[in-house]
Parts: structure tokens; C-alpha cells; sequence
């Protein structure tokens, strides 16, 4: 049984990891912000054991306080620490670059720092969850050896945590591992992403809960898989004999086009393109509804127009590949949020 230490559990991938530990029988501890309103339905009432037997406790702390995180590493004692949590959103970095500075990078520093202070440099394993946004404008396929071109203030603070990482591997002989994920999704991602935020509106559509949809660059191209695969492989990382970065990727891309496409047939919708630029729209092919409009604020300052990794490196070192489509994450996603929709409209109904 390993002891694990998870920032960002009640995130996508923090709930999905911390299900994934406690499967195995591992003991996990995860970090929440004390907040107002509740935050933690990722996570609500679903890590107990069969037998009531916790292994999953919470304690409230912060990133930006580093002698609380050298107190709770004192306590708690882990084995495996997961740093997870960001301001992940990389449209909203450029509206707030000084705070996903300060949590996206300066916060990995931090910890690192409070790994040290708490005297287990020689003992944990550390996994720094970098980003495939760090390659920005270099071309695709983007492996370990491609060189980081970050094109956002999520990037670049990203790129910070990346090499802060290995500096302490390499400056103090840290087990301190970066896994370079590239686009990873689900039921459970924030709906203001745009997978999410495509899966879950064009439902409402459907069930006559919304007009429009409204997106920006349809053309800009990600490799998208499956958030329980990459987390399976971040456990690996750590299990791994010696302390290494890795590429996680499908090794397949898709425009966010073809993901609004591929979501709207599964929803017996098909979209007809109209129009050109900022004036594209998306149309209803039975019945010319329009579906989907342009909204410039969606756009970044500085686009990323294609991110495609190549995870040779952790197929061959790590055993691992993904075991979820492009196509069957969409499907997933569809049928969560036509059923979330499907029981709202007919509640509406009842009123």
C-alpha cells in the first residue's frame, strides 16, 4: 500500500487518479481550498471502501502557502505525490496571467520546496503534471524531444513547473517526473472547456434547454483522449525504476470542427457549414436551425493550431497506451450529458 498525496483531487483528474489509488488499495490524502459553496461533487460520497473502511481524506491548504505544505507533508508522510492542481484554462490565462502565474508555475516550486523542508527529498516520488500547450507553434507531432514553444500565459507558467521539476531532480536527486499530457477528456472535465462545453450545449439543444452554441476557432486541431487512461499512466511513471518525462498521447488529432460534428450525429443532428471566418455558422442539415454561431472573445491572443504528441517513449518504457477512442470519449461524453439534459427538460415540464 503506497501513501499518496494528490493537489487538484477534486478536479478531473484528481477524482479520476484518487479512484484509480484507492482501487489498488492505496491510501490517498488530497488538498482543497476552503471554500463558501461546495466544490468537491467529483468526489462526493464515492471513495470509500466496500467495507467502510476510509482511505480518502481531505485537508484544507493551499498552494500559495508553502509552511502549511511542509506541515501537512510532515503528517501525512506520502510515498507519491501527484501535483495537479493549475488555473488550467488557457483562454482565461491571458485575462489572469499574474494568478496562473503564481498557481500554474510558482506553485510547483513550492511544493518542491516543501518536499525538501519536510525532510522527504531522499524517500517520494513526485509527479509534475506538465502540458502539451507548453509545445505551442512547434510542429506536430510533438514528442520529448520536440523543442516547447508555449503560446499563452498557461504555457509559459507550465513550462516553468516543467523545468523547475527537473531541476530539482537534478540538482537534489529528487524522484521528480514530468508527464507532458496532451489533451485529455470526460464526463467529469469543467463545462466551460470547449469538449465539454460542445457535448453538454448541443444536448441542451436537443432537449430544447438552449438556441445556440457559441465557439471560436473551429479549425484549431488537439489530440484528445481519455482523462482515466493518461491518470493510469502518471501511477506509472511513479512506479518506474528511475524518474524520466513522458509524452502521453493518442498519436491522432481532430479539429474542434469534427469534434461539434461527430457530437451533433450522435445526437441525430447533422451540421451544415455556412459562411466563411467570423461569420461561419452551423446549421441544423434537416431543418436549418442555426446550431452553432462564432463569438470572436472565444479566440486567443495567440492561437495554437496544432497539437498532435507521439507517446513512443511511454508505449515502449512504460507499457502503456491509451485505451479510449477519439470516438468513443465523444460517445461517452454525449450519453452523460443527454441523460443530465434529458431529466432537466423533463423536470421543466412537470413545472
Amino acid at each position: 500500500m503506497k501513501r499518496c498525496f494528490i493537489t487538484g483531487v477534486t478536479g478531473q483528474d484528481g477524482s479520476y487518479l484518487a479512484e484509480l489509488l484507492l482501487d489498488r488499495g492505496d491510501e490517498v490524502h488530497g488538498i482543497i481550498r476552503r471554500s463558501s459553496s461546495f466544490n468537491t461533487w467529483r468526489i462526493h460520497e464515492r471513495f470509500q471502501n466496500q467495507d467502510g473502511q476510509k482511505k480518502f481524506y481531505l485537508h484544507y491548504g493551499d498552494l500559495s502557502d508553502g509552511m502549511n505544505l511542509v506541515r501537512l507533508l510532515r503528517e501525512i508522510q506520502p510515498d507519491y505525490i501527484f501535483n495537479l492542481a493549475a488555473q488550467s484554462h488557457v483562454r482565461i490565462s491571458f485575462d489572469i496571467p499574474e494568478y496562473t502565474g503564481e498557481v500554474t508555475g510558482l506553485s510547483t516550486l513550492r511544493l518542491l520546496e516543501a518536499i525538501r523542508q519536510a525532510g522527504l527529498a531522499d524517500r517520494v516520488r513526485f509527479y509534475q503534471a506538465s502540458s502539451s500547450e507548453m509545445f505551442g507553434s512547434a510542429p506536430p507531432p510533438q514528442s520529448e524531444e520536440t523543442p516547447f514553444a508555449p503560446r499563452s500565459p498557461y504555457a509559459c507558467a507550465k513550462a516553468f513547473s516543467y523545468y523547475i521539476t527537473k531541476n530539482y531532480r537534478e540538482s537534489y536527486g529528487m524522484f521528480a517526473t514530468n508527464g507532458v499530457l496532451f489533451n485529455h477528456e470526460s464526463p467529469r472535465r469543467g463545462e466551460n472547456f470547449v469538449t465539454r462545453k460542445i457535448t453538454l450545449n448541443l444536448a441542451r439543444i436537443k432537449y430544447g434547454l438552449s438556441d445556440t452554441l457559441a465557439l471560436g476557432n473551429l479549425d484549431a486541431r488537439r489530440d484528445w483522449g481519455f482523462a482515466r487512461d493518461y491518470m493510469e499512466a502518471a501511477v506509472l511513471m511513479l512506479e518506474h525504476d528511475y524518474p524520466d518525462d513522458f509524452v502521453i498521447a493518442t498519436g491522432e488529432s481532430h479539429s474542434v470542427r469534427e469534434l461539434a460534428e461527430q457530437a451533433a450525429r450522435l445526437l441525430d443532428m447533422s451540421i451544415e457549414w455556412n459562411g466563411e471566418g467570423r461569420n461561419e455558422v452551423g446549421r441544423d442539415a434537416k431543418t436549418g436551425k442555426v446550431l452553432i454561431v462564432i463569438d470572436p472573445k472565444y479566440f486567443r491572443p495567440a492561437e495554437v493550431d496544432h497539437l498532435e504528441g507521439d507517446a513512443t517513449k511511454a508505449k515502449a518504457t512504460l507499457g502503456w497506451s491509451p485505451k479510449t477512442s477519439f470516438q468513443d470519449l465523444i460517445r461517452m461524453m454525449v450519453e452523460h450529458d443527454a441523460r443530465e439534459c434529458s431529466r432537466e427538460a423533463y423536470t421543466k415540464r412537470l413545472q
